[in-house]
């Protein structure tokens, strides 16, 4: 048995903590940031904000005190959205100890230092690091539908406790040590399911699709191979497979953010409409952009993606600037 905390009540987060509370080998924690969302899932027994329809189970503790939940608990799941990953651990920070694991499944860059969460943590404590990828859609493991997905870490131990622990009939845990990997995997591919989504709104067809998703995944191994990751990886759950789900599945986020653009609605009025979900890419472009002027490399769906959501392009633009190109080798 484990005592596990998982930090961060979303959809994800949730849902992470009913596949674990199913296997009833462990102690859990579901830490919310808001103490209203709290008592309104200790009072219902449901999330029913972000992820309604499923039972949270009387064994699984609900709390808003994150510094109690940190220090009972040996692993530290953070569900988080990216941007408050920093602010996360900084509050911990006095009751973190050296052999607690912390285990990031926060998909995204900090935006103003394009560092991944690896990076983010191992600046503020000496915890042991994972991080979670690859293709999981929170409502489909909620549901205990068969998900497979990818566990990172340079600490072998800590790689096979975290899979022990994660592993389930219904949740089929890999492990590697490609942590650059498999982060820049679980960031990338959202700018990309962005793109793939404004293909969809504007009814470009199964060619198009095919294509963005493809030459996509070119621009997020040439990035993540530059940042240090290995190809294999990025040929793996955590490149291909989370960026075939993203960019095709009807429960994705940001595609469903890119298919309203592609449509012609504004930004704004698209996260408006979110109620408070998280679609990732739209923080994380910007982000990548910036990562990827600092090492050379060259990312024009990215680049162009960018500028539909923050310059004002049209779509329709974007596309003919991509498919009007200078001719390049495959």
């Amino acid at each position: 048995m484990s005592r596990i905390a998982i930090l961060g009540a979303g959809a994800w987060g949730t849902a992470l903590a009913l596949s674990l509370a199913r296997q009833k080998k462990h102690e859990l924690t579901l830490w919310a940031h808001t103490p209203a969302h709290v008592d309104a899932m200790i009072a219902t027994r449901e999330n029913k904000q972000f992820l309604p329809g499923y039972a949270l189970p009387e064994d699984l503790r609900i709390s808003k005190d994150l510094l109690l939940t940190a220090q009972e608990h040996d692993v530290l799941l953070c569900v988080t959205p990216s941007e408050f990953v920093g602010d996360t651990v900084r509050a911990m920070e006095p009751v973190l100890r050296e052999n607690q694991i912390f285990v990031s499944a926060s998909k995204g860059l900090e935006n103003a230092t394009f560092l991944r969460m690896s990076e983010v943590v191992a600046a503020t404590s000496p915890v042991r690091f994972a991080t979670l990828g690859g293709p999981s859609f929170a409502k489909e493991v909620a549901a205990a539908l068969p998900t497979a997905i990818v566990l990172a870490s340079t600490d072998t131990e800590a790689a096979q406790q975290l899979q022990r622990d994660f592993s389930s009939d219904s949740l089929r845990v890999y492990v590697n040590d490609d942590v650059t990997g498999v982060e820049l995997g679980g960031a990338l591919k959202n700018v990309i399911a962005l793109a793939a989504g404004v293909v969809a709104g504007l009814e470009l067809g199964s060619n198009a699709a095919a294509a963005l998703i493809t030459r996509g995944m070119a621009e997020m191994t040439r990035l993540a191979v530059a940042s240090g990751a290995k190809p294999e990886t990025m040929a793996g759950l955590a490149g291909y497979g989370d960026l075939v789900l993203t960019c095709t599945g009807s429960l994705s986020r940001n595609r469903t953010v890119g298919v309203e653009l592609g449509k012609g609605k504004k930004l704004p009025e698209i996260i408006a409409g979110l109620n408070g979900k998280v679609a990732e890419g739209v923080r994380c472009t910007g982000a990548t952009l910036g990562l990827a002027a600092r090492l050379g490399i060259e990312m024009p769906i990215t680049r162009e993606m960018h500028a539909i959501l923050h310059e004002g392009r049209s779509p329709q633009e974007a596309i003919r600037i991509l498919m009007t190109r200078p001719g390049k080798s495959e």
